[in-house]
């Protein structure tokens, strides 16, 4: 399913949040090579199992609404894209640096509004981000990692430890978060957003995939089948068929559905030229879409998408002080 630092300062007062909320999450699978093979287990309902060509979807059909559609097998290629991507943040990063190096340190400005927190996709892990986070860094934010090493584990458990790191961070920094996610990570940054308001302040998604998860490209959905596999065969810490098609499945997908808290700022970053997911499904009605040029991939690196998620994030801070100010908590 797609697309799945910090600095101190001695005046900051942390702020008093609720506990962590508990979640019902699916069985996590901690069979060890010693144990007896698992019995086989009928398929939770609706399961759809992939056909000889791979093409139908291994995954809850719940996940894929009408209205939208499966990338082309052909649409992949349009990810090649992702190689001058990488060039162009090469050689706009270098000059990124040279311009900060003859700005003097007085002149650079104090860091800017909440911490934000970069949640990587579906297969990926921190390391992904790293590019961004660093460009952020340079503008003055205040940037974390999720701690997700690699986005393959069951959603619902991802969704709670994020939430925890979320609350140690606010703890620390005394105030609300802003998130960043690309792809899986965006939807869970969205389900965390609606969970806990008091936590989050904003919320980026790149590519996300919120109204159909589903809609992604064939060799998705393989990646995901050797995982529930690998998963049924004994393997620890993967999605397993309950995260894809089953309770845990539907019951991340209905609360991701929820609306996002009127506090929490929230824009949606698509392009028409993503090969991996259907774009339509990355535009919540909900969000402010900002449309940009880049493939799938390519959003985490691409420097037109990373100056779109600076944008946002001012945009979201601009809007947090508005509210706080309409609601007399700041004048």
């Amino acid at each position: 399913m797609p697309l799945p630092t910090g600095a101190n300062s001695s005046s900051e007062t942390a702020i008093s949040l609720p506990g962590p909320r508990l979640v019902d999450m699916c069985p996590v699978n901690n069979t060890s090579p010693a144990d007896p093979a698992p019995v086989a287990k009928s398929p939770p309902s609706g399961w759809v199992r992939p056909t000889l060509d791979g093409v139908a979807p291994t995954l809850g059909t719940f996940l894929h609404p009408d209205g939208f559609d499966r990338p082309r097998v052909v649409a992949v290629l349009r990810e090649g894209s992702v190689v001058g991507e990488a060039g162009r943040h090469l050689a706009w990063a270098a000059g990124d640096r040279r311009q900060r190096r003859g700005t003097p340190y007085a002149s650079r400005g104090a860091l800017r509004g909440e911490p934000v927190v970069l949640v990587p996709g579906f297969l990926a892990g921190d390391l992904s981000l790293l590019p961004m986070a660093r460009a952020l860094r340079r503008r003055g934010y205040r940037t974390y990692r999720s701690s997700i090493n690699a986005n393959i584990g069951c959603t619902r458990v991802a969704a709670a430890e994020l939430e925890a790191r979320l609350e140690s961070i606010a703890h620390r920094r005394g105030s609300r978060v802003q998130v960043v996610g690309h792809s899986l990570g965006g939807m869970l940054a969205r389900g965390l957003a609606v969970r806990r308001p008091d936590l989050v302040s904003g919320i980026v998604t790149l590519g996300s995939p919120m109204l159909a998860p589903a809609a992604h490209h064939a060799s998705l959905t393989a990646s995901v089948d050797v995982l529930v596999r690998l998963s049924r065969a004994g393997v620890p810490g993967l999605m397993a068929e309950d995260c894809v098609a089953g309770t845990c499945a539907r019951t991340s997908f209905e609360e991701s559905r929820e609306p996002v808290p009127e506090a929490v700022a929230f824009s949606a970053v698509y392009s028409r030229r993503d090969g991996i997911v259907d774009w339509r499904a990355c535009v919540d009605p909900q969000a402010q879409a900002v449309e940009v040029r880049a493939s799938h991939v390519g959003m985490a690196i691409d420097p037109r998408v990373i100056e779109a998620v600076a944008a946002a994030l001012v945009r979201h801070r601009d809007l947090a002080s508005v509210v706080e100010v309409d609601r007399g908590e700041s004048a």
